[in-house]
């Protein structure tokens, strides 16, 4: 073969290479990450499981909660026992934990706290049976794995807490759910699913009513995907999604007909504790504060983005973070709600304007993160409406937030809220930087076959030159045969 001096050869990639690689990595990511959950699973329920077994009396909230365990163990579910509640979550979380004392019929706190535990259980081991069957179970164990890491994540798994039953009913339902939502063509399995994921949804707005969240996310996602042509004019599959929803709200609606209300009577009249109340009514405030909360949990999974933008995005990223963290500072006594952050402000509060000077530093470090996030999700908005998983947790956290308006009364909003919303910024987080990795990878990687195939045009060049010498040579003395 020859070769001239101006020849360049392009070495096109392996399309096989190029498709497998980016598969068997994501594969292997998977595994990770399924064992690292499996890990912190475990030494959240040997933590838990520790804490059960060895402190034997009320702590926290388990004085308040125990009260109504044990109304709901003695008298059963009954249209009295309803109305005899004390505390403003759905009565679902304490008949789970009052069946759990019925059945196990030893000490009352240590059975309602083993109930509490057995949720978390049942969760991870149905996030773990129902992930590998999904299109995303990458997605739903990095979910898991920040609901797990959350700083009030065993608490809740050792105390009688109503967060463990409500968001085993909250994420089970919402993964069965989507499998259904996702298909335009319906089938007796994925059916079967959409109506159980809709009960189970249902079921866990009467544990923690801050999950009316994840219905009018289900609501809102029904209506987007019609509009997509894959679905449009799908009548089986609207019909199926209606029926779900349905489901979702009887349980709902039997609560508010009992009750006459989203909370229970002696919250909303503030006869359950004197100093104390929670109602239906509107709070502007309740929604920054829910936001900035959010904002603070997202920023330990996403703080890559902190040094991603460039140009006019991080002008006005800088911007955002340098006047919304000088006003969240100055209202301060506001945005410090009960938990971790209170406490470490606290903590710095012992130097002489510590506390202050570390909140604004923190403000602007979330906010920052915040509009970094936001740009991402612009940017990335086409690949995130196409993965259900993604598209609904967003959905729940803008609705998580907008709620929180009609949140009357004086209950302070604790952060320990947040942990309802944990799976799902995990959802978005572990959707998101995916793509923003592997585009830095695909960019690398073509970086290098460029620098691959100009490298081997050069020593083909080389080459070109070298058997020219060599020809010259043989022209000019003929009668070294010996040469060729």
């Amino acid at each position: 073969m020859r070769a001239n001096s101006g020849d360049s050869i392009s070495v096109p990639p392996n399309p096989l290479l190029a498709n497998s690689t980016p598969q068997t990595e994501e594969h292997l990511s998977t595994k990770k990450i399924r064992r690292l959950v499996i890990l912190v699973f475990l030494l959240n329920v040997i933590s838990a499981a520790l804490f059960i077994g060895s402190v034997n009396r009320p702590v926290y909230d388990d004085p308040f909660n125990i009260f109504d365990v044990h109304n709901y163990a003695t008298q059963g579910l009954s249209v009295h026992s309803l109305l005899a509640q004390r505390n403003p979550p759905g009565p679902t979380s304490f008949l789970w934990m009052a069946a759990g004392v019925r059945l196990l019929h030893g000490d009352e706190l240590r059975d309602a706290r083993l109930a509490a535990l057995a949720s978390w259980v049942l969760l991870a081991g149905g996030i773990f049976a129902g992930a590998q069957f999904s299109r995303f179970p990458r997605l739903w164990y990095g979910g898991l794995l920040c609901l797990l890491v959350f700083p009030h994540a065993i608490e809740t798994a050792a105390l009688v807490l109503t967060e463990g039953p409500a968001l085993l009913f909250a994420l089970l339902g919402v993964l069965a759910w989507l499998e259904f939502a996702s298909e335009p063509n319906i089938s007796p399995r994925t059916l079967a699913l959409g109506l159980l994921g809709g009960l189970s949804m249902g079921l866990a707005v009467t544990c923690r009513q801050y999950l009316l969240a994840v219905l009018a996310a289900a609501a809102l996602f029904v209506v987007l995907q019609y509009w997509k042509p894959a679905f449009r004019g799908k009548t089986p599959w609207a019909v199926g999604a209606a029926l779900s929803l349905v489901l979702a709200i009887i349980p709902v609606l039997l609560l508010v007909l009992v009750w006459k209300g989203i909370s229970s009577p002696g919250m909303a009249a503030g006869t359950s504790y004197s100093n104390l109340k929670a109602s239906v009514g509107f709070n502007f405030s309740r929604p920054l504060i829910a936001a900035f909360y959010a904002a603070v949990y997202l920023t330990p999974l996403t703080f890559p983005l902190l040094l991603r933008l460039k140009g006019s995005q991080r002008r006005m990223a800088l911007l955002f973070a340098i006047l919304g963290g000088a006003l969240i500072a100055l209202f301060a006594p506001l945005f410090l709600q009960p938990g971790p952050l209170n406490s470490l402000i606290a903590f710095a509060s012992r130097v002489p304007h510590g506390g202050t000077a570390l909140f604004a530093a923190i403000a602007f470090v979330v906010l920052y993160n915040a509009a970094s996030f936001c740009f991402l999700l612009r940017e990335q908005w086409p690949a995130i409406s196409s993965c259900a998983p993604a598209a609904f947790a967003l959905l729940v956290i803008v609705f998580f937030v907008v709620e929180q308006i009609g949140v009357g009364g004086n209950l302070a909003f604790f952060d320990r809220y947040v942990l309802q919303l944990a799976p799902f910024l995990g959802l978005l987080a572990f959707s998101v930087l995916p793509r923003l990795t592997s585009a830095t990878h695909s960019r690398t990687r073509g970086s290098f076959r460029s620098q691959s195939r100009d490298a081997l045009a050069l020593r083909l060049r080389r080459v070109s030159r070298t058997k020219r010498t060599l020809a010259i040579c043989i022209l000019i003395q003929p009668e070294n045969k010996s040469m060729i």
